[in-house]
């Protein structure tokens, strides 16, 4: 959570408070401008960081879709509507990959951890991101219909207090039962369970590598 955390501050709100701030200071195309130019500081961040597969390209693609219908529409509520939608799509993709045998879930956690292949491959992982992916359906698609409502009966203002709240601090609080519950869940199971003891047992104290 340290070292994701802020990043994950930078890349979910950070385009969106640039937005505000240009569009409130100067106008619309400059507040579509400078959240553009926040992604594309944050996909430099990421090659940097080797993190180049195909989720932030896909990120960066619908970044350049944004800025573009944004431009032509001319309305800063179509604009910060379709990331909206996009977390209300990214929802049901979850709910949906939880009843198949690749979990969202499941492929986010490869992309940030090594898993062995045996263990990507094993039914205990699929299961456990399986319900892991539900719970982040849920709350993708929760959190959708409020942005959405906030932002089609209030104002820009008020959406962009509801963006942070039920971003960062929540999403914060996600990635910390996301990862609990998985530890926990391979801990107790029989098939990877084994996998916990034996470390456990290599760091007691008196062991050396030979015994």
């Amino acid at each position: 959570m340290l070292g994701s955390g802020p990043r994950f501050a930078r890349e979910g709100f950070g385009p969106v408070l640039a937005f505000y701030l240009g569009w409130k200071l100067v106008g619309l195309p400059a507040g579509i401008g400078a959240a553009t130019v926040v992604a594309l500081l944050a996909f430099r961040l990421a090659k940097r960081e080797e993190r180049t597969g195909a989720l932030p390209k896909m990120a960066l693609g619908f970044v350049f879709l944004q800025a573009g219908v944004g431009l032509l529409s001319g309305s800063a509520r179509v604009y910060l509507a379709q990331p909206v939608l996009l977390s209300g799509g990214l929802g049901v993709a979850f709910l949906a990959s939880a009843f198949t045998s690749r979990p969202l879930i499941g492929i986010f956690a490869a992309e940030t951890y090594p898993f062995p292949d045996e263990v990507r491959e094993s039914e205990t992982f699929r299961q456990i991101f399986a319900r892991i992916s539900i719970v982040w359906g849920c709350y993708q698609l929760a959190r959708s219909a409020m942005r959405l409502l906030v932002l089609t009966q209030t104002s820009v203002d008020s959406y962009v207090v509801v963006n942070f709240a039920t971003g960062f601090p929540m999403i914060a609080a996600m990635f910390s039962w996301t990862t609990w519950y998985a530890v926990r869940s391979f801990r107790r199971s029989r098939e990877w369970g084994w996998a916990f003891d034996e470390e456990a047992g290599d760091r007691e104290p008196g062991l050396s590598p030979a015994t």
